[in-house]
């Protein structure tokens, strides 16, 4: 089994925050037993979410020495800022 990403543990516990309280609210539990019902069923529901989201399997990109380059390549150097200032004038 793989790791789980970022995107899975963000989505399980908003899951498991949010079906919790709305468990909590919809039933009117005040109890121990009622409290930790809602409290298991919203964990489930959470554990559940995470493992049925699909992982992103985005290729992994590669460090520039090992990627294949071409002879065509050249290298950019941004050009002089030449401007129409004062200090450019060579006249009095």
């Amino acid at each position: 089994m793989q790791r789980p990403n970022a995107a899975q543990y963000a989505y399980g516990s908003a899951v498991v925050v949010l079906a919790t309280a709305a468990l909590l609210l919809l039933t009117g539990a005040t109890g121990p037993p009622g409290i930790a019902a809602a409290c298991v069923a919203g964990l489930l529901l959470g554990v559940l979410v995470a493992v049925t989201m699909p992982a992103g399997t985005r290729p992994v990109k590669t460090s520039g020495a090992t990627a294949p380059r071409s002879g065509n390549e050249a290298v950019r150097v941004p050009a002089a800022q030449v401007g129409a200032g004062a200090d450019t004038r060579t006249g009095p």
